[in-house]
């Protein structure tokens, strides 16, 4: 016990050195982050495409939301928040005729339950609704059944609109969506609520309640491992193996006694001040393989320990993540204390100072008013980047593709 105790002091003061060697350092430059992930942080989307915002009526959007205003806080609320931001941005233009992309303000997750999670089960009928609407009013989505358009989706497995997985594999991406550009939080390599080409996102973490949390940066990192969080899901799954592929309850298991790891299921009041004094932050799937911790361990500086096989994440194209996180395939939990005491120092500060580098946390937020290089302009950087459209997406004169009457029958019910 004794020597476990010197190595957890060891590593302690190896934590604040590298702290106290960033924050300290009389405001050292933060690192250029160069390669083909952080040169294109800093592009600028304006002037290179144009988007037509469908009026929709606001049963779709502005009634939902005036219902429940939580909605604005939940980690699914960039759909409301790109809405806003497309309505005043210069890339919106009022002409359909020279759109490059068309966008369908409907807000799918703000059906919410008494506790304040979205319930996904209208979320098909409501957007096959919005879709007949403008395929009815407008001859743009019936040129390509759209092919250039995109539609936020931000479930927890996007829009196959479920949060269970097998009950989103069995309905898969809605059949309406499966031309158009998704851009969802959702992201797994070879997984059927994935289309290819969709734009991977940030969840939503409100900007102004993590800067009211900021401490001085000065502060040592004295915590080694940080998690809060569920480690079984009960409710959802009684015997307690299937929730995160069993790899919360692995970390549980394993180190729940291990004085290197600071691991709770109770969310304290300091949450945000405690991911500050941390120098790893655990960021394991949930039920999807994404959540709000990989935003708030980017934002405060906290090296996130990524744990989901075959994650897709945020901006891959702009953000390095191989660079700034460290990833832990799901099978070596039990080996988490060996892998992160063998990082050496010095890719420690490395990793340290990219991620105290201001692009870095702005691509990663949905800040109001938007800001230069922030996630909503990451999001037209990428739908920038997918122009010009190739010609084959436009069809021959009442030439169909979709199917609009695949998926399970509780879909086709009108909204």
């Amino acid at each position: 016990m004794e020597i476990r105790n010197c190595v957890f002091a060891l590593i302690l003061c190896h934590a604040a050195f590298v702290s106290c060697a960033v924050g300290l350092g009389r405001n050292p430059p933060t690192e250029r982050i160069s390669g083909s992930a952080g040169d294109v942080l800093e592009d600028d989307p304006v002037g290179r495409l144009k988007v037509f915002v469908y009026e929709l009526p606001s049963k779709y959007n502005k009634k939902i939301l005036q219902k429940d205003q939580r909605c604005l806080n939940h980690m699914f609320a960039a759909e409301i928040y790109m809405h806003r931001f497309l309505l005043s941005s210069p890339v919106r233009t009022l002409n359909p005729a020279e759109a490059d992309w068309f966008y369908t303000p409907v807000y799918t997750t703000c059906d919410l339950t008494p506790n304040g999670l979205p319930l996904p089960f209208k979320s098909p009928r409501m957007m096959r609704s919005a879709i007949q609407l403008i395929s009815s009013n407008w001859p743009y989505w019936n040129r390509t059944e759209g092919a250039d358009h995109f539609f936020v989706v931000p479930h927890d497995f996007g829009a196959c609109f479920h949060y269970q997985e097998e009950k989103a594999i069995e309905r898969g991406i809605l059949t309406m969506l499966r031309r158009a550009t998704l851009v969802q939080t959702f992201g797994q390599r070879n997984h059927v609520c994935l289309k290819e080409g969709s734009i991977t996102v940030p969840p939503y973490a409100p900007p102004q309640k993590m800067q009211s949390h900021l401490i001085p940066e000065k502060t040592p990192r004295a915590i080694f491992v940080y998690f809060r969080g569920l480690f079984y899901d009960v409710g959802n799954d009684p015997e307690g193996g299937y929730y995160a592929r069993g790899a919360r309850a692995a970390v549980w298991e394993n180190f729940k006694d291990n004085p290197l790891f600071d691991i709770s299921t109770e969310h304290p009041t300091t949450y945000y001040e405690d991911m500050q004094r941390a120098v790893f932050c655990l960021c394991p799937l949930g039920w999807a393989p994404w959540s709000p911790r990989l935003v708030e361990a980017v934002v405060f500086g906290c090296i996130p320990v990524i744990i989901a096989d075959d994650i897709v994440l945020p901006f891959a194209d702009a953000i390095p993540w191989e660079e700034i996180g460290v990833f832990v395939d799901e099978k070596d939990v039990p080996n988490l204390d060996t892998i992160l005491t063998s990082i050496p120092p010095e890719t420690i500060l490395r990793k340290q100072r990219l991620l105290a580098n201001p692009s870095m946390k702005q691509a990663m937020l949905f800040p109001q008013p938007a800001q230069p290089g922030d996630a909503f302009h990451q999001v037209l950087n990428g739908l920038a980047r997918k122009l010009p459209h190739d010609k084959s997406i436009y069809l021959a004169p009442g030439e169909k593709v979709l199917n609009w009457t695949a998926g399970p029958v509780g879909d086709l019910k009108p909204w």
